[in-house]
């Protein structure tokens, strides 16, 4: 208040001044100088002034003015009084102009001050609503909520209450300061409460026409339009926030049932088939009357059959280990080339007499790799390139560099694979459409792959082209120490 008085008395003071310095710069420098150029002068010095100190400092110039532009302009000069009568009207346009510019002027400033509050107020409200589109759970939103105020509209505190809940989240420094009762009453009254005088400013936050909360702001002067604006920004964010959690929600119900069919279908098809050779074989047997030779060959199918179902069995126990992380890997040097054999050793009863290439580029470094693990991805692999391509065409290993790691490919000539079905080969019990039901397998073996490579560190997957084969990737890390050596 007192700031603003003392503004005001330098206004007035300026003021006056600058009406004593255009009479002095007249009489003394122009002498013989128009009447009307004296009196435009002193117009726009008056709306000059009006525009800085307001109304009040221009009405007095304005007085001030026309008591100089007649006693030193008009005739007779020296005099307050009027010589001709036209003056009169002259003198009375030009304090009526005055005045009415000033008031114009000055109504046109506060304007311009309405409007450039108006428009930070929309700057802050969009920069608050880009900070709640950035929050997706409803705990972590609400809670940063008070922090969100704070920062956009520069305000020493804030607090937010949920009548729901019945609890209040604040932030800032004074947050303690603000009334929970005046944040209650704005609640049950639904409306804005303000108190300029104490720097408060409380308001309901809506959801449709329903009040379902109110937040307070301290130290930050907000209009009730701005009030009602938050309030709607909070609720809609609190809104889309369950909204979202519902959705995630239901999106992992709905992947938790497809997984659920995708077992059952894996363990209805891939294990009843077995199970029915089994028991077949087992029938036939206690028939009786079986030659030795028929004998052996039942035997020898329930022995494969139950391998195969062991192995289905060890396929979803290990993906529910390396899921879950429940593994340790051995981690040592091992050359690739080894890696390489011992998985064509793993798979040689499996390939029987296919043509296998393998191309080392010389000189690779030792990757470091549990040679187990690493050795079951390449198996997996070379048995996948085996089983979906024609047995007289060669699968080709090759093992090249690539930075801090080694790339090996495994490349194949069978039917390919389409572009849609790249993308969910590595998926849990996903199998080709025109391949699930020609070739056995549970849509474990990638997937199972996958994790691993990820475990050691590295990354794997497919290139493909339809009618011209496959080649699956996948990169091993380098061996650091022997790395160091060479």
């Amino acid at each position: 208040m007192l700031r603003r008085l003392a503004l005001k008395s330098v206004g007035f003071v300026v003021a006056l001044a600058i009406v004593s310095g255009i009479t002095l710069f007249y009489r003394k420098a122009l002498p013989q100088v128009n009447q009307t150029t004296v009196a435009l002068t002193f117009l726009l010095a008056i709306l000059a002034v009006s525009t800085v100190w307001g109304m009040a400092v221009s009405a007095v110039m304005s007085v001030a003015a026309m008591l100089a532009f007649n006693y030193f302009f008009l005739p007779p000069v020296g005099t307050l009084s009027i010589a001709d009568p036209q003056n009169w009207a002259a003198l009375l346009a030009f304090l009526v102009t005055a005045i009415l510019g000033s008031q114009l002027s000055g109504r046109m400033q506060r304007e311009a001050e309405e409007a450039n509050r108006r428009r930070r107020e929309i700057e802050r409200l969009y920069a608050f609503s880009q900070k709640l589109l950035g929050e997706g759970n409803v705990i972590q939103l609400l809670n940063a909520i008070p922090n969100h105020i704070v920062e956009s509209f520069e305000a020493g505190s804030a607090s937010l209450f949920l009548s729901e809940k019945n609890k209040f989240y604040r932030s800032g420094l004074g947050a303690a300061r603000l009334d929970e009762e005046k944040m209650k009453a704005s609640f049950s009254r639904d409306e804005a409460i303000v108190d300029t005088a104490g720097g408060f400013f409380f308001g309901p936050i809506r959801l449709g026409v329903r009040s379902i909360g109110s937040f307070g702001v301290s130290g930050s002067p907000l209009s009730r339009q701005t009030l009602e604006a938050m309030g709607s920004l909070i609720g809609i964010a609190i809104e889309r926030a369950h909204a979202v959690e519902q959705l995630s929600k239901a999106e992992a119900d709905r992947q938790s049932e497809r997984l659920k069919s995708a077992l059952l279908d894996s363990i209805t098809h891939d294990f009843r088939t077995p199970l029915t050779s089994i028991k077949a074989s087992v029938t036939s047997l206690l028939s009786g009357g079986k030659p030795a030779a028929t004998q052996e060959e039942l035997l020898t199918v329930i022995n494969e059959e139950c391998d195969r179902l062991n192995r289905l069995v060890r396929e979803a126990s290990e993906m529910a280990r390396l899921e879950a992380g429940e593994f340790e890997l051995d981690l040592g040097p091992v050359k690739i080339e080894s890696l390489i054999e011992a998985a064509l050793a793993n798979s040689r009863n499996a390939l029987g007499s296919r043509e296998v290439r393998v191309q080392v580029a010389p000189g690779l470094p030792p990757v470091r790799v549990d040679l187990e693990r690493a050795k079951d991805v390449l198996v997996q692999l070379i048995d996948n390139a085996n089983l979906y391509s024609p047995k007289d065409r060669p699968i080709v290993i090759s093992a090249e560099p690539s930075g801090r790691f080694v790339l090996t490919s495994i490349a194949d000539q069978g039917p390919g694979i389409e572009d849609l079905e790249q993308g969910m080969i590595f998926d849990k019990f996903y199998r080709g459409r025109d391949q699930r039901y020609l070739v056995q397998g549970t849509g474990m073996g990638l997937p199972i792959a996958k994790a691993i490579v990820e475990a050691h560190g590295g990354t794997i997957g497919v290139t493909s082209q339809i009618g011209r084969g496959s080649v699956f990737s996948f990169t091993l890390p380098v061996d650091s120490h022997a790395s160091e050596q060479r």
